[in-house]
Parts: structure tokens; sequence; C-alpha cells
């Protein structure tokens, strides 16, 4: 069963829940000539929730009758096993060294109609050295084959160089804010990271927020 933090699942006509549908349309037709296929979800620092944001956004992508592949980037501190109640001895890691597991992705299906769930695995010594790799992105183009939309979980962008790394291979990047607790300063120094290598941000989404303005969404 999910978690109660995934809100899309355990009361989808709350104004959360229809929030979180909002930002999965506005990044879908973000922009008709160069589409997001894939797409990074970070913060720019500890606690800013984008773990359960992401979980949450790839639920709407789902439903919407698109197969969606979410994975854990999150080489540090992993939570989408924790979201989804599913083990984590397999997954991105067993891919990035098993050619079987290449071909054959540990994906875990959940009780969402189109959603998988790639999770970390085995946690490696050296995350970014992972994420910079080749073999990561082939990993991504075995992914892409396989689903509409591949949502992925990494780091926050002031926490490692994680984040930019992988931001660089994929189509656009999200940031997370949570409301009363991150800072301004983090937000701008997050944001200068990630356009210095060129990254597409395409905004960012408020988490935690009074109930008039719950996971609003910027360009």
């Amino acid at each position: 069963m999910p978690k109660a933090n995934l809100i899309t699942l355990t009361d989808p006509r709350s104004a959360a829940a229809e929030a979180y549908r909002t930002l999965r349309t506005n990044l879908m037709f973000s922009s008709v000539e160069n589409p997001i296929h894939t797409l990074l979800v970070t913060s720019t620092a500890e606690s800013d929730d984008k773990s359960t944001v992401l979980a949450n956004l790839a639920v709407t992508f789902a439903q919407s009758g698109n197969k969606t592949i979410l994975v854990d980037c999150d080489l540090r501190r992993p939570s989408q096993h924790d979201i989804w109640g599913i083990s984590n001895e397999r997954g991105l890691s067993t891919m990035l060294i098993e050619d079987t597991a290449m071909s054959t992705p540990p994906l875990v299906s959940t009780e969402v109609d189109n959603l998988q769930v790639l999770p970390t695995g085995i946690l490696p010594p050296n995350p970014a050295d992972v994420l910079s790799s080749q073999r990561m992105a082939a990993l991504i183009g075995v992914l892409k084959a396989r689903a509409n939309y591949i949502l992925f979980d990494a780091p926050p962008v002031l926490a490692a160089t994680d984040a930019p790394l992988l931001a660089s291979k994929l189509d656009a990047t999200l940031l997370v804010v949570r409301a009363g607790h991150t800072r301004r300063d983090h937000t701008a120094r997050a944001r200068q990271a990630l356009e210095r290598i060129h990254v597409r941000i395409v905004g960012a989404v408020l988490s935690d927020a009074p109930k008039e303005s719950t996971g609003s969404y910027y360009g």
C-alpha cells in the first residue's frame, strides 16, 4: 500500500492531487518543438520533499495513460523504495554492472497502471562517477525505449555534483522548493550551478505550501 504522502493515490480529488495533475500537464506541453521525455527532479538542499513530489508526479503521468518509469538516482540517500514499499536489492546499480540487467532491467511494477520503479540497488562508493559514465548514458537509452516518460530522482544540487552531472544527460530539470524552509540564496546558487552547464530548467514546484498554493508551479 502507498504511504500517506502519496496524495495522488490516497486523496485523488484533493486540491494537492489536482495541482500535481496541472504540473504534469504543464510539463507535457511545455514545449511542442522540444518535448520532455526524460525529467530530473531535484532540490537545493536536504529535506525539500523532492522525492515525495516526484513520486506523486510519476503517478499522474502514469494515470494519463503514458508508460512511465521512476528512477531513483539518489545514490546517497535513496527513498523511493521506502515510498513504494519495495526491495532495494537490485536496481540502477545492478544495470550498471550486469549486462543481463541492462537488457532486462530490474523494474518493479507498482499498483498504478503504467508505472514502474527502478530503485537504486546497492549504493556504489562513487555516485558522481557512476552518474557521469557512458554506461549511465546507455542505461537512459534503454529506459527511453521502454516508456513514454522517465522521471529521475537525484540528490540535492548543493549537496553533491550528482544532480548537475545527470541533468546534463536529460531533457529537462525541475527544482523543488519547500515553502518556509528553502533559503532563497540556496535556490539561486542551485539554479546557477545548473545553468552553468546549460541544463534546461523548466521551472520549480513549491511544496509544503499553504492550501491556496499547494503544489503551485512556475516556469
